[in-house]
This record gives C-alpha cells, sequence and structure tokens, in this order.
C-alpha cells in the first residue's frame, strides 16, 4: 500500500480556485495525486484535469489514486513549462485554473536510492526524472570548486558555500547522500537555526541545479499565463525565499500598469497588465495545519487571475 504524501493547504488551494464542474484545472506538479483529487472532488459532477509530473514513481501512485475519477483526468510525465501546447492538443479549451506546489513529496524524500533526504543513506542521484544525464554526482564529483560554490551560494543561498565546496572537492569521490551530508556538515558548522541541519541548503541548491527548478518555474509561470482564460485562477506554493522571491517578482510585474526603471520620468513601456493579485500579502498555514504537517511550516501561497 502506497504512504501517501499529505498535500499542504488544500482548503486554501480550493478556495483560491474557486472550483466548478464545467472547468478544467491544471496541477503542474500533480506529484501523488492529494491535490488533485481534493480538487476532483470539490464538486460534483467531476472537473477536468491535466496533471504534469517529471517523476515516474510519482506519476504512477497518482494514476492509482485517481483512477476513479476515469476519463476525467489525464496525466503526463514531462514538464509543465509546454503545458499550453499539452492542454491544446487534447482539446481542453480555456484553463480555469492552474496550482504549482514546487515542493518535494514524501516519496521523493523517503526514496533511498534517490538521495534526496540527508538523512537516509542513497546514491548521489536526485533527478525527478531518471532519464536524464545530469545527475547530483556528475555535479558533486566532476564541477570545479567555483562551480560548486557559485550554485550552492545561489541556488542555496548558503553564506559558507566557499568552504563547503572546498570541503567537498578535497572529500572526493564522495560516493552517498549521507556522506556529502558529513562532508557539508564538518564545513559548515553549526547553523543558527537549531533544528536546521547544516546540510539543508547544500543539498536543495544540487537538487536545484541537477532538475533545472528554476528556470523550469519562470517558463511555466509565462505559460500559464498565456493558457488560462479570463478570470482563470493561478495558484503558486512555494517552500523556500528563492522560489517564492522568483513567484512573487513575475506577478507584480504581469500585475503591473507600467514596468518602466523608477528613474524614468515617463511611461514608455507600454506593458499592459495580463493578472491581478488576489492579495498582495502572501497567504501561509494555520497553526492547526503546522501542527499535524510540519513539512506544511515553510509553505507560501500565493493567488492571481488571469484579466
Amino acid at each position: 500500500m502506497d504512504v501517501l504524501h499529505k498535500p499542504v493547504m488544500v482548503l486554501e488551494v480550493l478556495a483560491a480556485l474557486k472550483i466548478a464542474s464545467d472547468g478544467t484545472y491544471i496541477d503542474c506538479t500533480v506529484g501523488e495525486g492529494g491535490h488533485a483529487e481534493a480538487i476532483l472532488d470539490a464538486v460534483s459532477p467531476t472537473p477536468r484535469l491535466l496533471g504534469f509530473d517529471l517523476d515516474a514513481a510519482a506519476l504512477n501512485t497518482a494514476k492509482r489514486r485517481l483512477e476513479r475519477f476515469g476519463d476525467r483526468v489525464t496525466l503526463v510525465q514531462g514538464s509543465y513549462a509546454g503545458l499550453g501546447a499539452t492542454a491544446d492538443g487534447l482539446g481542453l479549451g480555456g484553463i480555469s485554473g492552474v496550482l504549482m506546489d514546487l515542493g518535494l513529496s514524501s516519496l521523493q524524500l523517503g526514496t533511498d536510492e534517490r538521495g534526496f533526504s540527508f538523512a537516509r543513506t542513497g546514491k548521489l542521484d536526485m533527478r525527478f526524472d531518471g532519464k536524464q544525464d545530469l545527475t547530483a554526482d556528475a555535479i558533486v564529483n566532476t564541477w570545479s570548486e567555483q562551480e560548486l560554490a557559485d550554485s550552492i551560494y545561489r541556488l542555496g543561498e548558503e553564506r559558507a558555500s566557499r568552504r563547503i565546496a572546498r570541503a567537498i572537492v578535497r572529500a572526493r569521490p564522495v560516493s552517498s547522500s549521507t556522506e556529502l551530508a558529513k562532508v557539508v556538515a564538518g564545513a559548515a558548522g553549526r547553523t543558527r537555526q537549531g533544528k536546521v541541519h547544516p546540510a539543508t541548503r547544500t543539498f536543495q541548491a544540487i537538487r536545484m541545479a541537477v532538475n533545472g527548478e528554476l528556470e523550469n518555474v519562470q517558463a511555466g509561470l509565462a505559460g500559464v499565463v498565456e493558457a488560462l482564460q479570463p478570470g482563470g485562477r493561478l495558484v503558486v506554493i512555494s517552500y523556500h525565499s528563492l522560489e517564492d522571491r522568483l513567484v512573487k517578482g513575475f506577478l507584480r510585474t504581469e500585475a503591473s500598469q507600467c514596468i518602466c526603471p523608477p528613474e524614468t520620468p515617463v511611461c514608455v513601456c507600454g506593458h499592459e497588465p495580463t493578472i491581478k493579485l488576489i492579495r498582495r500579502r502572501v497567504i501561509k498555514p494555520s497553526n492547526e495545519e503546522i501542527g499535524t504537517n510540519p513539512r506544511a511550516r515553510s509553505a507560501r501561497l500565493r493567488i492571481s487571475e488571469k484579466l
């Protein structure tokens, strides 16, 4: 029996998407199907749903979880960056709402051999899509010290990135996730947040580099705005500041009447807003949810609507 991932902020997601029976919804990161199941169960008759995921194992779990909805569900293994073309090819018409949940699933963290967790011994893989060439092993054991330091600093926002990169290069070959965590912890030292493992930011950076996560988010956001019908909602859940800043910046730009530099005396950009922000302040999970699902504590939800 599958141990299913517990989706984050389900009630907030459903309220934000305004689920309707005649609507078509896209779950960009369907994972094990938790949010998708909630969307499909929200109203009767059941709406249509298109789900994307790079992870074949997670997608297989989602297929089993969602099979009772029959042809109301279409699942695709691949990147959500091309979601508009896929939706058009399936004849789905206007898209009523899109969810982007940018977090890892329990399945990914709990599968030892995939190396996502520094608490479990596994090979240095970290790929969402097992068919792609780039792995964590290639980054850890072949990238230059400068490349490692730059990536760990940029994607992990890790201040000790240079020390960590130097320690990794000296420890080569590094063969497992727990070995990498030990090397990183020795170089990073104790963090100010006592509950945060010192390897957390480095593992985040390597995983994001392996999967091109920021690039996918940027491409995906642009594709979503184009695919949504007027009045359609975009809901994004991010889990760390780097992604949330990217999402926040994109949405504010798309909602702006003018994107000229501040020093420009008269608007010359001709920019027209494509969305409106439903609320400017980020939505955070309740204390009750964090108490029952600790992985929700860093979730940040933002909502916008297509004009």
